[in-house]
């Protein structure tokens, strides 16, 4: 990994970061794109991209202790697969159901697709992969995202390239010129204001030209740089086998296919010791519970939330999810938090999922069973907090 991470520069409506020098590697940085892997090229927003939407949502939120902002955050967003698989009046109000669940001050999610037209170049279609999936959507759905409500997409999975690098400049174009701001390339750091406050996002799973979760000195200094140029860090990460049967959290990494999808708890651990102020989750396509460490939350997968075109399996509990809601000091303290549950239709859109609740009764007995001392206590209207 190189040894000088860079950052992404919000647009004008976040107030734009100044590249510091870094001193914990004693070089200076410059310069405000997205850098991929070794073998991807350097994206800088277009000089026609639109202006990135203001920070809207609730209005900062007084406490007894101090001022805080809300952040909310998804799991896995495929809004559809073209050209065959595309959702109902071509994704207009795709989000329509969870547009006010997602209200916050700043609303994260995670894009597990490109937003591109056929590169001729999909990951799919080789002897070598046989059973393999490849999705893409539109640029044009960037609006829907815009629309809902999305402030920033975590680009660091493994459906990020199923169209090749092509593809996948395609989609920070798609998501620029929309207003969107991004994170998940190697050694990229979003910092965006939020009210006052600047908080950093950062991205990792184990796939080239993203930050490597299993590299966990790396991890540390990515996550040490953000906190020098922002009071609040989040990490966003891709990991853990995926099922219907991978609901727990266990130490230890996991295995899928071969693949050493990480190993969930060492990783939010060391991430949070080096200055991460929340982690949040996806990969397994399903929910996963929920603990504190050190006064941190950390979300283990927020599951299913999108799958237009029935991209996604809506059987059993690889239809729940969730919205995670967030709200921290300043300083990083944790005020308050709360599960919404939304669950995906028969078409793969995401739903409300108000009478049957079943996402946060899934995330509470998970939490409870995994996490004895340290779990997130969900109550019965949502509300995460940690055990007494």
């Amino acid at each position: 990994m190189n040894s000088h991470p860079r950052t992404r520069c919000t647009s004008q409506s976040f107030r734009a970061v100044t590249i510091a020098s870094l001193v914990l590697f004693g070089a200076a940085l410059g310069g405000c794109g997205l850098v991929g892997g070794d073998a991807d090229p350097v994206w800088n927003a277009p000089s026609g991209s639109a202006p990135a939407t203001a920070v809207s949502g609730k209005p900062v939120k007084e406490s007894a202790q101090a001022e805080s902002i809300s952040l909310s955050a998804t799991g896995d967003i495929i809004m559809g697969d073209a050209p065959n698989k595309l959702p109902a009046n071509d994704g207009e109000g795709f989000f329509d159901s969870v547009t006010e669940a997602l209200e916050s001050d700043f609303v994260m999610g995670n894009l597990e697709q490109p937003l591109t037209g056929d590169t001729g170049t999909s990951k799919c279609g080789t002897p070598k992969r046989p059973n393999c999936f490849a999705f893409r959507s539109p640029p044009a759905y960037a609006e829907h995202l815009k629309d809902a409500g999305f402030q920033l997409l975590n680009t660091a999975n493994n459906h990020s390239k199923d169209y090749g690098s092509q593809g996948y400049q395609n989609t920070v174009e798609a998501l620029e010129s929309a207003g969107l701001e991004h994170t998940g390339a190697e050694d990229q750091i979003t910092v965006v204001d939020v009210k006052g406050v600047k908080v950093a996002v950062v991205g990792f799973s184990p796939y080239a030209g993203a930050n490597n979760l299993n590299d966990l000195d790396a991890a540390e200094a990515v996550v040490a740089s953000a906190k020098e140029k922002a009071d609040l860090v989040v990490v966003q990460v891709h990991m853990g086998a995926e099922g219907s049967d991978k609901t727990h959290v266990k130490p230890g990494n996991e295995l899928f296919f071969g693949e050493n999808r990480g190993d969930p708890i060492k990783f939010s651990h060391t991430v949070i010791d080096a200055g991460a102020d929340l982690v949040v989750g996806h990969g397994p396509h399903v929910l996963r519970g929920m603990e504190f460490y050190k006064g941190k939350l950390i979300a283990y997968s927020l599951g299913n939330f999108a799958g237009g075109g029935r991209t996604l399996s809506r059987n059993g509990v690889l239809k729940y999810s969730g919205v995670l809601h967030v709200s921290l000091t300043k300083e990083g303290e944790y005020v308050e938090g709360k599960f919404v549950s939304t669950y995906l239709n028969d078409a793969g859109v995401p739903t409300r999922d108000k009478a049957d609740d079943r996402g946060r009764k899934m995330v509470a007995e998970l939490s409870e069973a995994d996490f004895d001392e340290t779990a997130a206590v969900i109550g019965a209207d949502g509300s995460i907090k940690p055990s007494a």
